[in-house]
């Protein structure tokens, strides 16, 4: 039995290989998730959730460049692993400058202006500076050129770093919704599909009333009550995605009990649950597989809807969604970019998930083998 178990995942795993397409949007997404694992690593900007903001330099495009002077404060105490994975607890104070000067008695800076002006000019003393020994030594030490590769939000923050940051809200909410969904859609599907009658028109009830409500109100709803927030979002995105996975488990269990290995083991004295898990759920989890690649898909997109209207991950949080209801308006204004490259990283992201399904359903379809 192991063998033949082995032989049939051998299979499934050559015909996927031969998907170009699955095999490069798999390697898409293994990169996508290497990225939200080390995003504080890779991000420019690696202080919690990116929010670093610079007013004097907002909506720049991309490629922008500009002098940074740095005012340290105190140091937060942070162990590196925190640092890794959360961000860094940052107070220091960037001031983006177009021009400095060194002199016996202070170190004078202009502030960079959006129309090119003249800057205010300020003068800090040495002071302030604690690992310098003399003014001459501020700028190597304080002021850094800092570019801006796809330019800044309409705050200032650097627009690559929170969308690297930002790529963690999109595959959570994928992981979690899912994994809600397949526990509560696989155990009702099971049960109903397995012992009929009364109980299957129960959760068929239940699998209707829910299918009825149209997908994004029922997430409104469930966000309104338990409140706006990034696990409440996970939540109730996956309590509204169970609905088709119950059906087709429901199907699949109805047709998998008939067949004559599902009498032998009830014949052998074998109780139901051992039955269904053992016996049934694993002959019908091919159809569950291709379903949740496509609820990846249905649960970015949803939680993004929900950070455009102003109910999913929370400021100064960042997520896609989020950035595209910042700066939508941006692209009646001169500046598209600002919202066309979250959308386009959503774009990829979700076509990824359905390539993967596409290709995991011809590679689990038994009549091609």
């Amino acid at each position: 039995m192991k063998n033949t178990s082995t032989s049939l995942t051998k299979l499934t795993l050559q015909k996927f290989k031969k998907n170009g397409w699955g095999v490069v949007s798999f390697g898409f997404l293994v990169l996508c998730v290497l990225v939200a694992i080390f995003a504080y690593v890779l991000a420019p900007d690696n202080s919690q959730n990116a929010n670093q903001m610079h007013l004097s330099i907002h909506s720049k495009s991309p490629g922008f460049q500009v002098k940074i002077l740095t005012i340290p404060s105190e140091k937060v105490s942070q162990n590196k692993l925190s640092i890794l994975f959360f961000g860094k607890k940052n107070t220091d104070t960037e001031i983006p400058i177009s021009n400095f000067q060194v002199t016996k008695n202070s170190f004078q800076i202009t502030e960079y202006t959006v129309d090119g002006s003249e800057g205010l000019q300020k003068k800090y003393p040495l002071s302030l500076f604690p690992k310098a020994t003399s003014f001459d030594a501020i700028p190597k030490l304080y002021v850094s050129d800092k570019n801006f590769l796809l330019g800044t939000d309409k705050y200032g923050r650097d627009l690559l770093s929170r969308m690297l940051i930002g790529i963690r809200i999109s595959l959570a909410i994928g992981f979690v919704a899912v994994f809600i969904s397949l526990i509560i859609g696989v155990t009702l599907g099971a049960i109903a599909g397995y012992f009929g009658g009364k109980v299957d028109a129960v959760i068929m009830w239940l699998i209707n009333v829910t299918w009825s409500i149209p997908t994004l109100l029922l997430v409104i709803a469930i966000t309104l009550a338990l409140g706006k927030g990034f696990w409440q979002v996970f939540i109730a995105v996956g309590l509204t995605m169970w609905v088709e996975v119950a059906r087709v488990v429901r199907g699949q269990v109805m047709g998998v009990k008939q067949m004559q290995y599902v009498t032998a083991a009830r014949a052998l004295g074998y109780n139901d649950l051992r039955i269904i898990t053992k016996h049934i759920l694993p002959n019908s989890m091919a159809p569950v597989i291709i379903i949740s690649a496509a609820n990846f898909a249905g649960a970015i997109l949803i939680e993004s809807g929900l950070s455009f209207l102003g109910i999913g991950a929370q400021p100064p949080m960042p997520s896609w969604g989020g950035i595209i209801k910042d700066h939508y308006s941006y692209i009646i204004l001169g500046k598209p970019y600002l919202a066309l490259i979250p959308g386009l990283a959503i774009m990829s992201l979700v076509t990824a998930f359905m390539l993967i399904g596409n290709a995991l359903r011809d590679a689990l379809d038994v009549k091609n083998a």
